[in-house]
């Protein structure tokens, strides 16, 4: 079944312009509007939690600008199957590749942390052509075998080596020797069994991977934060911040409250661009 949908949907979807698939993302919208919401309730609670004065009606304004931009990041999703590499870094640009590019001078390698805020799939796809490193992204394979093999193949098509979740210390260790950034994504929500760091985000106790800051000691890896703005539909730019120069050095927590701290802002800033969907505060303070 999974074969026959990307055949025969997914995969000739894909080669339609943007401006035909934003006509389905539309539709998608409508269908929405009209009561087919995806996660309405889990979206709802977590903007109720993260803005406690807001308005009924300002938290119901932000939740659907939110499935308006969803609606645009599945058609998006979906155009990255067959878009090339020229449209794909005319889409989502590097703005200031400088700051990479004096850490490859100096043969440092880095970790590059974010959320999912704006579009992470294209971040995916057209961010490696852009800097001199090595980009290495950490994610959870899919459960489904043909599924998995086909959205490796769409992310890693222009540079990005993908890293499954178990073989992150391993990768590590292969890579210490080569010039990397390996991007974490620091806003999934652990589960119980893992190391957790306990910080205020968006008003809330909220456990945090630890695996970032660890990382950045473990391997001396400069810290650097991604900020992706959306310019207009479809347009995307990508932001280097210097969080932590000399990582062994930083006092515990310290990356970790930073990086938190500058994804909380833009969430602030824009709140319809964060991904509401997922579950975030699961996970309760001891």
């Amino acid at each position: 079944m999974a074969r026959i949908f990307y055949y025969l949907i997914i995969k000739p979807l894909s080669f339609l312009p943007m401006w035909a698939l934003y006509v389905l993302s539309d539709l998608l919208y409508l269908i929405m509007r009209c009561g087919l919401t995806y996660r309405k309730k889990v979206v709802f609670s977590n903007l109720s939690l993260a803005f406690p004065d807001k308005p009924h009606e300002e938290i119901r304004a932000i939740a659907w600008k939110f499935y308006r931009h969803f609606c645009d990041l599945l058609a998006e999703s979906v155009r990255l199957f067959s878009i090339s590499k020229e449209e794909a870094i005319a889409r989502f640009k590097v703005v200031n590749p400088e700051v990479l590019d004096a850490l490859a001078l100096q043969s440092k390698s880095a970790l590059l942390v974010g959320g999912h805020y704006n579009n992470w799939e294209l971040f995916a796809v057209a961010t490696d052509p852009q800097i001199p490193h090595q980009l290495l992204g950490i994610y959870t394979p899919l459960t489904n075998a043909f599924f998995e093999k086909k959205f490796s193949e769409s992310r890693s098509k222009f540079g990005l080596v993908l890293v499954p979740k178990k073989k992150v210390k391993e990768t590590f260790e292969h890579y210490k020797n080569h010039l990397t950034v390996t991007t974490f994504a620091i806003d999934q929500s652990p589960r119980k069994s893992q190391k957790v760091y306990w910080t205020r985000f968006l008003g809330q106790d909220t456990a945090v991977h630890f695996g970032a800051e660890k990382y950045a000691k473990d391997y001396h890896y400069t810290v650097v934060y991604g900020s992706a703005r959306k310019v207009k539909r479809g347009h995307y730019e990508l932001r280097f911040e210097l969080i932590e120069a000399n990582a062994p050095e930083a006092h515990e927590g310290a990356i970790t409250e930073r990086m938190t701290h500058l994804l909380e802002q833009q969430i602030h800033e824009s709140p319809e661009y964060w991904l509401w969907t997922h579950k975030r505060w699961k996970l309760k303070k001891p």
